[in-house]
């Protein structure tokens, strides 16, 4: 249990540090919620889904993309701190302290997770304004899954961001892999109107699952396959994130 503590510290410092950074409040909160209400209010008479019965505006389908969005803008982020404690040199003194690469993936994660998910319930409260029904195993069911997602978006956000040395080559990524990752999830527009090809993307697309386990808490649905996936996601990808974390450079201990 020797990483516990560590893991706690870290965890805690990046909890004080994003509430000390407004902007960060502001970005990982606000952008997804502009989204939200932009398109939604500009699709809605435009569009009508068939995921569910009688069909629904573009605000309600939207709704549980933007609680991805909320989870994965937060996830980015986070993440950010990583690049800036190399740069700081806080990340040099973790690695040659006696603390477990355990302790700096489990900290690090959990603290952006938590964020995460705490942002991604304000937003939940908004649920009943929009249409949706929920119950008291409804709300647990979508905290367990927006945890996982959050938790499985920050741990791939960290194994980016490990490899990167500046933020604009980690915005770069953000750009060409993240944000896409989130579009072809089924959040912006529903598998069965996509062209086949596309289709088969966002069928093998992780954070596909993800949407579609929120969506059946949201309506009430059977999502325990959606879930299932999604847990797999979070635990491959902690695991990819203490892989990295072998990769150690002159750069990160100087």
């Amino acid at each position: 249990m020797n990483w516990l503590l560590p893991a706690i510290t870290l965890w805690q410092r990046e909890i004080v540090r994003f509430l000390r950074q407004r902007d960060r409040v502001i970005g990982a909160f606000a952008t997804p919620i502009m989204f939200w209400l932009l398109l939604g209010l500009g699709l809605g008479k435009s569009f009508t889904s068939s995921q569910a019965p009688g069909g629904h505006g573009y605000l309600e389908y939207f709704y549980a993309g933007t609680l991805v969005m909320i989870l994965l803008f937060t996830a980015i982020f986070s993440t950010f701190t990583l690049i800036e404690d190399r740069r700081e040199g806080f990340l040099q003194a973790v690695l040659v302290a006696p603390v477990g690469r355990f302790a700096l993936v489990g900290g690090k994660v959990l603290g952006g997770t938590t964020l995460a998910l705490l942002q991604a319930l304000i937003f939940l409260a908004f649920a009943p304004f929009v249409g949706f029904h929920l119950t008291v195993a409804s709300v647990l069911w979508l905290t367990a899954t927006m945890f996982l997602s959050a938790f499985a978006l920050t741990a791939l956000g960290f194994a980016i961001a490990w490899w990167m040395n500046s933020t604009a080559g980690y915005h770069a990524i953000m750009n060409i892999f993240l944000i896409p990752l989130w579009l072809m999830s089924g959040a912006v527009f529903p598998a069965s109107g996509a062209p086949a090809w596309l289709g088969w993307v966002m069928v093998i697309n992780p954070l596909s699952y993800s949407v579609k386990a929120i969506q059946a808490g949201l309506y009430g649905e059977n999502g325990t396959a959606a879930f299932v996936v999604t847990a797999l996601f979070a635990g491959v990808m902690f695991v990819a994130a203490l892989a990295v974390t072998r990769r150690v450079t002159k750069g990160d201990l100087h």
